[in-house]
């Protein structure tokens, strides 16, 4: 009888314990993964039909995204270059969960193929290392 008291307490113990272990989990659950989206679109708002033929002089245009992921708000940096010539440099803000779309539009003023259009994303207070990169090869005649 003594033995069933003792299996009985620690039961009770167990069964306290492990409804305190899911009424924490569930006040306090663990945070999800942290991250920027950062991404181009075709000049229709579309992944796709971008801009990579152009003739000599015309303009070509794309759509930056970036939607804040990371729990809060942070500060970013856009920086745009064709062939390593920087085209666009834009900072903002953004709050999580919120997005920003920014149409630009270039041009080329020198024919040839494959050349890298590159779109990199910096999260300040970092200008040193890139967050994300992208890269679109626009060929031009």
């Amino acid at each position: 009888m003594k033995i069933d008291k003792i299996v009985s307490y620690l039961l009770i113990i167990l069964i306290v314990a492990a409804i305190t272990a899911v009424v924490y989990i569930t006040l306090n659950p663990s945070p999800g993964e942290r991250f920027t989206e950062f991404y181009i679109l075709g000049p229709d708002g579309k992944a796709g039909d971008y801009p990579t033929n152009l003739t000599l002089g015309e303009n070509g245009t794309v759509i930056m995204g970036t939607v804040n992921h990371e729990g809060n708000a942070a500060d970013y940096e856009v920086v745009v270059r064709l062939d390593n010539v920087t085209l666009k440099n834009e900072t903002f803000k953004l709050e999580n969960k919120e997005e920003k779309r920014i149409p630009f539009t270039f041009s080329s003023n020198q024919s040839g193929d494959g050349q890298r259009l590159e779109f990199f994303l910096y999260k300040l207070p970092d200008t040193q290392q890139p967050y994300r990169a992208l890269e679109l090869l626009v060929n031009v005649h």
